[in-house]
């Protein structure tokens, strides 16, 4: 409750919590959202302009392009959402072992992190879908295989942060198990940065599995997906601009109301941060002056 009012008072943050929410919710229900089943073609519909029963006219098939457009938030961003989830579970057990043992075990772990980001997201991914063809499920795996490498080194440099401090390391001599010492002393103080990363990391995610499917790698038709609606109205876009430019919106404002809720919780999570924004400077809010690096570090 506290974060959520501290985020209610970023309007910024606020709209693009709900916009999230609503995205959600709606992707969840499409069933009962979309007005027309989604794979429903009408040829005497082809190209046909916007009207009561179809708000964003239909495309070159004599589809709905808005239950598509609702049908396709469940590739571009519910599925998006759980690869997210799985690599940064997966992130971040192997980065509080290699943060909190180290040794050798963070060795072995960083090494595979090394070995993972040694190569660009965008041309692992390209093999992946290379080597076992193209889907949406396929691009979903390799988006799990690159992005925990990540998380795992982010997460990792976090937990050695706190890992020596005396709280932690007087836990470790009265005999606490090491898996209470992670779960009680040390996620806690780390979530900041997983909460922070994961909500940026979505983001650049829905960006690259629509380029994937504009791209024919992604989700195959006849489902829909944004990035694919995107591909199909190119030959109209001049003609019916409503049909693209309609996908194009809703990638940039999903995406941008993602990356501004980033912005909002690392203020809101971290305490230097939140004391640093109720300052005023020469009578002026904080955000309108320059903020010295000693400052908010």
């Amino acid at each position: 409750m506290k974060l959520l009012k501290q985020l209610g008072q970023d309007k910024l943050a606020a709209i693009s919590l709900i916009i999230i929410v609503i995205t959600v919710v709606v992707g969840i229900f499409a069933p009962l959202c979309a007005p027309h089943p989604p794979n429903e073609v009408n040829m005497a519909l082809r190209h046909a302009s916007p009207s009561w029963s179809y708000l964003l006219g239909n495309d070159h098939l004599g589809r709905c392009v808005l239950s598509r457009l609702i049908y396709g938030i469940r590739p571009s961003v519910l599925a998006v959402l759980v690869a997210l989830i799985v690599s940064v579970l997966i992130g971040a057990l192997l980065g509080f072992l290699a943060g909190y043992f180290r040794g050798k075990v963070d060795a072995v772990i960083m090494r595979c992190c090394d070995v993972m980001l040694s190569f660009p997201g965008y041309v692992m991914t390209l093999a992946f879908v290379g080597i076992f063809g193209v889907g949406l499920e396929n691009i979903l795996i390799a988006f799990i295989l690159v992005k925990w490498a990540w998380f795992a080194r982010v997460i990792r440099t976090s937990v050695m942060q706190y890992a020596e401090l005396e709280y932690v390391t007087f836990s470790k001599a009265i005999g606490m198990r090491h898996v209470t010492i992670m779960y009680k002393h040390l996620l806690p103080v780390t979530f900041l940065d997983i909460a922070v990363i994961s909500s940026s990391a979505i983001g650049s995610m829905i960006l690259q599995i629509s380029g994937f499917s504009f791209l024919g790698l992604g989700i195959q038709a006849p489902n829909a997906e944004w990035g694919m609606m995107l591909n199909e109205a190119r030959d109209i876009m001049f003609t019916q601009p409503q049909v693209m430019l309609a996908p194009g919106l809703a990638i940039i404002i999903v995406v941008s109301a993602f990356n501004f809720l980033s912005d909002a919780l690392q203020v809101a999570l971290d305490p230097k941060l939140i004391n640093a924004k109720q300052r005023k400077v020469g009578g002026k809010p904080l955000s309108k002056v320059v903020i010295k690096e000693k400052e908010v570090i």
